[in-house]
């Protein structure tokens, strides 16, 4: 069996999140693009050897050789196409925030429940082998009773115009960066947390630059999670657990292909831990492709997904934000 895969959009983001790490697997193949021009899906398609190059979205959707679509589209075209994929009959790996808020996000977990299709959400970290080692620390109670989860994505984006500013297309910092944050404290944290505080910079009066949010989980250990695309803090990618017994720090969980530290401290004792050079995306494509070809669980299906925007639209009510909207 393989898995035949079309991209809905001519993003940036899709050779290195799909392509290169398809060209590995022979189970799949990248067969089509999409893109609101033809001379743009097929000059995407001529650069990365894509056989079929698409005028529209709707068009791939139709083709009954496509199994399943990528969705690297901005934010808030996210669900809507989504809703249109399954529709069609097709498996979804979607890129992250999933959708532009909890309620949208909820719909399509439902959507996708009544289906027979895979719909995932395209956090590429938690595949790695580092973030399963973390998760792993922390479950085995060697840190011992947690009391703090910290986790931080920042990165620079001085360009305004950019769409990952546009609140019509669901943007701001918290979406594009925090997602990431909100979605490693859960992890790390073992819980979904409420927000307590959160305080946001501003690009506009609706659309956030950066921000910090401090958390509280049910068992009782507390969290904060730091992002942004323009701030003071220009480059920030880490997570720190902190229990009773000790703590752990990673330094790059995000994208750890390209440099990444794992610390653990206990008591006296320290370590280091290295994991493999392999790209986190191949590994989510490796479980995006067992899950729609032999049946096996993801990791963040849209479910997961729930849980991680109703976090997001709690930072936008606590910071004073409006949600974000489908666009």
């Amino acid at each position: 069996m393989s898995l035949r895969i079309g991209i809905l959009g001519a993003a940036r983001i899709a050779p290195a999140a799909l392509v290169k790490p398809a060209s590995s697997l022979p189970s799949v193949s990248v067969d089509a693009v999409a893109a609101r021009s033809h001379h743009r899906a097929q000059a995407f398609a001529d650069q990365h050897g894509i056989v079929q190059a698409y005028a529209g979205y709707e068009q791939l959707l139709a083709d009954p050789d496509i199994d399943a679509v990528y969705i690297p589209l901005p934010n808030g075209l996210h669900g809507h196409w989504t809703r249109a994929a399954l529709a069609a009959g097709k498996h979804v790996l979607c890129e992250k925030p999933f959708t532009a808020n909890a309620a949208e996000a909820r719909e399509i977990a439902d959507l996708a429940a009544a289906s027979d299709r895979v719909v995932m959400e395209a956090f590429h970290y938690r595949y790695h082998p580092l973030a399963l080692r973390v998760e792993e620390i922390v479950a085995s109670g060697e840190l011992g009773e947690l009391r703090r989860v910290e986790t931080a994505l920042c990165f620079p984006l001085p360009k305004f115009s950019d769409i990952r500013y546009d609140y019509g297309l669901a943007g701001g910092a918290t979406m594009d960066a925090g997602c990431y944050a909100v979605h490693m404290a859960r992890v790390f944290g073992g819980e979904t947390p409420a927000v307590v505080s959160a305080s946001a910079k501003l690009r506009d009066a609706r659309v956030d630059r950066a921000m910090t949010a401090e958390l509280r989980f049910p068992s009782g250990h507390t969290g904060r999670i730091e992002c942004s695309m323009w701030s003071s803090s220009l480059l920030k990618i880490s997570a720190k657990v902190t229990g009773s017994r000790g703590s752990l720090s990673v330094l790059n969980p995000v994208a750890p292909q390209a440099y990444h530290r794992l610390s653990v401290r206990t008591g006296d004792a320290r370590r280091t831990e290295k994991f493999p050079r392999r790209a986190s995306y191949a590994y989510q494509l490796d479980a995006f492709a067992a899950a729609v070809l032999r049946g096996e669980p993801v990791k963040t299906s849209a479910a997961d997904a729930v849980e991680t925007m109703t976090v997001i639209d709690e930072i936008y009510r606590a910071a004073g934000l409006p949600l974000r909207e489908p666009a």
